[in-house]
């Protein structure tokens, strides 16, 4: 049967055709310039190094973003990525060689073409549309065609993104020399995933080889969990279906992280130029960081954040006005709402927003089979007061649970958040450990916070 890979390299081998027929290699190839953004010395980092990709389409996801727009993907990226991957094949990811430019001009990181590279006239193409890296696969290559498009690219300052897929093709790197290697975890034969490809291939790479794990890669966790074996990741499928791109690129390189009890519309925007995803708004009577609606709507009007509303014990009509009025993402339960007050809850809110419950912990985790919510936060019990108290719980409770939808709470600061994150929960909730006074955020302790986070 044939591969999806054989398939698309058949056809591009008649497309390669075709362009050098439309455009011909001699229309352009005397205006060249040698790139001047380095590939290597972007990815050369001493945290993980993220390649993020615009891609429209893929053929094991058929249209991914529908919403194209690669001015709005570029002024994303640009404040994120060590380099920008562009899928340029048109057939089956609807890409084009124009994208290139129009993201180049926008950015300052170096511009990766991601293709399927089988003739020198692809390379000499990419570098005329300002790429200033490209892909090569050994999947599709043989030794002889790699060092020839490898020796062309580097005549070119084009850096080589060499892809290898399976153990055959990884030796054939190692003896090829590539700088960086790319360890797909896509079975390109038949389009699974398997993020233990990464940790079966890396180790074997010789020191200084910069390694770059590809495909099926959603979730922080993942990547802190891969971080020991690569040295950078390259990610666009799971970005590319989110609308709100800056808040889905926050979710994958720092985890879903909150910082609650604001205030004020500066302490929103104080968060959100940190790296938070969601804000916290306390409609609590008795917390210090008590906000009404009106108060949360100004608040809001500080930062486009995720919010989460803070309830505790209140009538299920105040919670859903809140959350109606306000358009909030979720809603945190954080007194003594029983199972069945969630369930009775989760039917009157907007389909959109969540339920996340609190709990405060002491010696034990409580059972969450119980609970009908989407998110758990954990906070610290100080005898009868649960979340405030500035205090930490004996995170080792933590280690057998899976924290797939647990957030973590209760005394976290800008000195223990590189410990909390190890963890592995979805998120962290910052709060006290991030003010100067009590509902008054402190832009350096967050900054100093989320640099601990993103240290990996």
């Amino acid at each position: 049967m044939e591969t999806v890979l054989a398939r698309i390299v058949a056809d591009k081998r008649i497309w390669v055709e075709a362009r050098k027929q439309s455009q011909p290699l001699e229309s352009f190839v005397n205006t060249i310039t040698p790139s001047d953004r380095s590939f290597y010395d972007a990815l050369t980092s001493d945290t993980a190094a993220f390649i993020l990709e615009c891609k429209k389409a893929s053929p094991s996801k058929g249209q991914i973003r529908e919403d194209f727009d690669l001015d709005y993907i570029a002024s994303v990226y640009n404040n994120h990525a060590n380099a920008i991957s562009v899928l340029t094949d048109e057939k089956y990811f609807q890409g084009n060689f124009d994208f290139l430019p129009q993201v180049r001009n926008q950015v300052r990181q170096p511009v990766l073409c991601k293709d399927f590279m089988i003739d020198a006239y692809q390379v000499y193409l990419a570098r005329h549309y300002q790429a200033d890296a490209i892909l090569l696969m050994l999947s599709v290559l043989n030794d002889e065609e790699y060092r020839e498009l490898s020796t062309l690219a580097h005549s070119l300052n084009l850096g080589v993104l060499t892809e290898v897929s399976n153990e055959e093709e990884l030796e054939r790197a190692i003896a090829l020399q590539a700088k960086v290697v790319g360890i797909n975890n896509r079975n390109l034969r038949d389009l699974s995933i398997d993020l233990n490809r990464t940790k079966e291939l890396a180790p074997r790479l010789p020191e200084g080889t910069i390694v770059i794990s590809e495909s099926g890669i959603s979730t922080n966790q993942q990547i802190r969990d891969l971080s020991a074996y690569a040295n950078g990741f390259l990610i666009g499928s799971s970005l590319m279906s989110e609308d709100n791109l800056e808040l889905a690129v926050r979710r994958v390189l720092l985890g879903e992280n909150k910082v609650c009890g604001l205030t004020h519309a500066d302490d929103a925007s104080a968060a959100y130029q940190s790296g938070a995803v969601y804000g916290g708004l306390i409609f609590v009577s008795s917390s210090p960081r008590h906000v009404d609606i009106e108060q949360a709507r100004m608040v809001m009007s500080g930062a486009p954040l995720k919010y989460v509303g803070v309830f505790r014990n209140a009538d299920p009509q105040a919670i859903k006005k809140a959350a109606e009025s306000l358009a909030l993402s979720a809603v945190q339960l954080h007194g003594d709402e029983t199972p069945e007050y969630v369930t009775n809850l989760k039917a009157q809110l907007p389909v959109d927003c969540e339920i996340w419950k609190a709990h405060g912990v002491e010696a034990v985790l409580p059972d969450f089979s119980r609970w009908q919510a989407d998110k758990h936060l954990l906070d610290s019990k100080v005898g009868q007061q649960s979340g405030g108290t500035g205090k930490t719980f004996d995170w080792s409770l933590l280690s057998e649970t899976a924290k797939d939808n647990i957030l973590l709470a209760g005394g976290l600061t800008p000195s223990n958040v590189s410990e909390a994150v190890k963890l592995g929960c979805r998120g962290l909730d910052l709060n006290s450990g991030v003010e100067s006074a009590p509902g008054k955020k402190d832009q350096t302790k967050l900054n100093a916070a989320f640099a601990a986070i993103r240290k990996y």
